[in-house]
């Protein structure tokens, strides 16, 4: 599992950026961390890979934001606000997941099952920890085939 060690805002941001120039259509990313862990500042660095011109901000009360001037549509959904797997399916943001048209990143994706290894999900996971007060500690794994 890679591992990466951020020591301010600007280097998640720059790791977010490394993978939205990379980032092809399908991509799903799910985000896992405490509040302010830097999932936001991930997902700013990654629009801006994508090309992306719009500002980006947490999707906490709108449940998605959508970033659709960049090389691929960027989808940022929040599921803080959703306690249960119901109230992710009344929202109707299992679309945004299953063969999305761009690149769909998940803030809180553990509250929804199908994002656990061997859910059958394919996706790159991260795990965002917070190490003080501007060092972040990041891993991920990419999961499914």
């Amino acid at each position: 599992m890679p591992l990466f060690f951020s020591h301010n805002p600007a280097e998640t941001e720059a790791l977010g950026e490394a993978w939205g120039r990379a980032a092809q259509s399908g991509w799903i990313i799910g985000l896992i961390g405490d509040l302010g862990a830097g999932k936001t500042q991930l997902v700013k660095g990654l629009a801006r890979g994508l090309g992306a011109s719009e500002r980006v901000h947490s999707p906490t009360f709108a449940l998605v934001n959508q970033y659709l001037r960049g090389r691929l549509p960027l989808y940022h959904l929040d599921l803080y606000r959703l306690d249960t797997v119901d109230q992710i399916h009344s929202a109707g943001l299992e679309e945004y997941w299953v063969r999305p048209d761009g690149v769909t990143v998940v803030e809180w994706a553990e509250r929804w099952p199908g994002f656990a290894p061997g859910a059958g999900l394919s996706c790159r996971l991260v795990k965002m920890e917070s190490c003080g007060d501007l060092e972040r500690r990041i891993s991920y794994e990419d999961i499914g085939a």
